[in-house]
């Protein structure tokens, strides 16, 4: 016995194998068609074979309704026509091209053009050369595909869906039809309370590094040179970004008067915003006026009053007065991106008409609010006479450790007049840069001392207190890089003697530098500190007799630069290509 089911379902499966069959056989006697035809032929196609069971109701518009309508007119569309009323090579479907052009082609670029994929009938353009015509010609068939996918558009009951649709804007004529068709809005308390909650949140916006300072007009302006070394007054000063710059300025001493430039109020008269966008200003300061003579002394005002420049007649000669030479800003921000404070210092001189060219100089610096500047050794390369910067790592995995005083990070044996050993506990030089140095003292040895308390006395004279494990590269390294850090090797050297009491008796370290970076502003870098102990045997005194030992330390640099060779970059490779049809129409 068989299911009932099963009869429909074999009378659905063939329906729907004859329809696919009847596609594929369609579509090969269009194309055979098309190809053998040098005219444009168009077929025509009847319903597909239905596949409804019977006594099933017909869907609305399912078989009678219109075929999708094609947007674009393919016969119109040509993808490879780039060059506007300009023939391109190998586009056999460009209108700008004649017989004359197509004696050159080679072969259509773009040999078929269709449209939308998705539909189960289509109409297509195919492309081709008649070579055998004198001249060539070339050959337009307009034929119509049919897709052989079972998942295609064969009928539209939504035109609107082929193409895109304008937006209706609401106006006086169809504002209430749109209301009719919309959901409308819907306006309550508590919305009105959210949104006057919403207004009254402050901003969270704040300065990040390197965005440009905002004034109450525009920018804080920070002259500086670019493609010249003369100033452009249009630069923004950047957040957190320190500068110090030199720029010259071309004027006409008769016109100092009238250049902005030149004058205090151009730089003291901007008010910077709190935070970008804000309502809170932060006036600029002026803390300090110091006036430059013609002879180079300096005299510091009394009063910050803004100055104004100044011509004066002396004689032959025209002087401008109260001229801005220097200007130092120095900004004070919070963590959290927000300016407090600003200051200005300015350097004012007198021009006379000798100077045709103005020499000014710029300098910007932020400080963050509750803290103290780190003084630096360099920057970043380490400055002769500077002392070392140094620290030690308490564990493996953080960051190095250094006392706030920089002058007692690095540290010897201090010599005095009295070159007692016992009395210069505590009492410690620092390593300077650069300063090969050497101290020592006498140290009193008697039969009553036990040897050992004494070569523990002389070793923690000698290494004093923390004593650092690593050396900064740089003047300017930071504590938490660690691996940029040089680490000090320590070495330890010894004579025994049988019989004997061993001391420590010199310590000598040994910085190596080399010269980094550019030729022309070479920096000094630490590339390796080495600690020698060296300890000496000693014959015990007996009680009563007292013997005297020297006690040093010796701190050397030696400068381990390779000789400096200028670097040249490679001459460019020029790979120039000429145009596809540079020849043309020659080849």
């Amino acid at each position: 016995m068989r299911p009932r089911g099963l009869r429909p379902l074999l009378v659905v499966l063939l329906s729907c194998w004859a329809s696919v069959s009847a596609q594929t056989e369609a579509t090969l006697a269009v194309t055979t068609e098309g190809l053998n035809s040098t005219e444009a032929a168009l077929a025509t196609f009847g319903p597909f074979p239905s596949t409804r069971p019977p006594g099933t109701p017909r869907a609305p518009g399912s078989s009678s309704g219109p075929r999708p309508t094609p947007v674009t007119d393919v016969a119109a569309l040509c993808v490879c026509d780039l060059s506007p009323a300009q023939c391109d090579v190998n586009c056999c479907c460009d209108p700008d091209c004649s017989s004359v052009d197509f004696s050159v082609f080679s072969a259509c670029s773009v040999p078929v053009v269709t449209g939308d994929s998705q539909f189960c009938s289509q109409k297509a353009v195919i492309y081709s050369l008649n070579f055998t015509a004198n001249p060539p010609q070339r050959v337009f068939k307009l034929v119509e595909q049919i897709s052989p996918s079972i998942f295609c558009i064969h009928i539209t009951n939504y035109k609107p869906a082929l193409s895109f649709i304008n937006p209706e804007v609401p106006d006086e004529n169809n504002f209430d039809t749109l209301m009719k068709t919309s959901d409308g809005f819907t306006l309550n308390a508590e919305s009105d309370i959210s949104f006057t909650t919403k207004l009254d949140i402050p901003t969270t916006a704040k300065y990040k590094y390197g965005v440009p300072l905002q004034t109450s007009d525009s920018f804080l302006r920070f002259p500086s040179s670019l493609t010249s070394s003369l100033c452009t007054d249009n630069n923004p000063a950047a957040f957190l970004v320190n500068q110090a710059v030199r720029c010259t300025r071309k004027i006409n001493l008769e016109q100092c008067e009238e250049i902005e430039a030149l004058s205090m109020a151009f730089y003291s008269s901007p008010e910077i915003l709190r935070t970008p966008d804000s309502r809170t200003k932060v006036p600029i300061t002026v803390q300090s006026v110091l006036i430059q003579s013609l002879n180079k002394t300096l005299t510091r005002r009394e009063d910050t009053d803004v100055l104004q420049p100044a011509l004066v007649n002396a004689g032959h000669f025209h002087l401008c007065m109260n001229v801005v030479l220097e200007v130092k800003y120095s900004l004070t921000y919070t963590d959290r991106g927000e300016v407090t404070k600003a200051d200005l210092s300015f350097l004012l001189g007198t021009v006379s008409s000798v100077v045709v060219l103005l020499q000014q100089k710029f300098e910007i610096h932020f400080l963050q609010e509750n803290t103290k500047p780190v003084p630096l050794s360099g920057n970043p390369g380490y400055v002769v006479g500077l002392p070392l910067a140094a620290g030690f790592q308490p564990h493996k995995g953080s960051g190095i450790i250094q006392t706030t005083n920089r002058y007692r990070q690095f540290t010897i044996l201090h010599s005095t007049a009295e070159q007692d050993c016992l009395a210069l506990e505590g009492v410690r030089t620092p390593v300077l840069f650069g300063y090969t140095m050497q101290s020592g003292c006498k140290l009193r040895l008697t039969g009553a001392l036990p040897c050992r308390l004494v070569a523990q006395k002389v070793k923690n004279l000698l290494w004093g207190q923390g004593f650092p494990d690593y050396v900064a590269p740089f003047g300017n390294s930071q504590a938490q890089d660690v691996l940029d850090w040089v680490p000090i090797h320590f070495i330890t050297q010894s004579f025994n003697r049988k019989d004997s009491c061993q001391l420590p008796g010199a310590l000598v370290i040994e910085v190596k530098w080399t010269k980094y970076g550019s030729l022309l502003n070479p920096q000094a870098k630490i590339v390796n500190v080495t600690a020698n102990l060296i300890s000496s045997s000693f014959p015990e005194a007996s009680s009563g007799n007292e013997r005297t030992i020297l006690i040093s330390t010796a701190v050397t640099f030696v400068d381990v630069s390779a000789p400096a060779e200028a670097g040249f970059r490679a001459p460019p490779a020029i790979n120039a290509r000429l145009p596809f049809n540079f020849f043309f129409p020659f080849v």
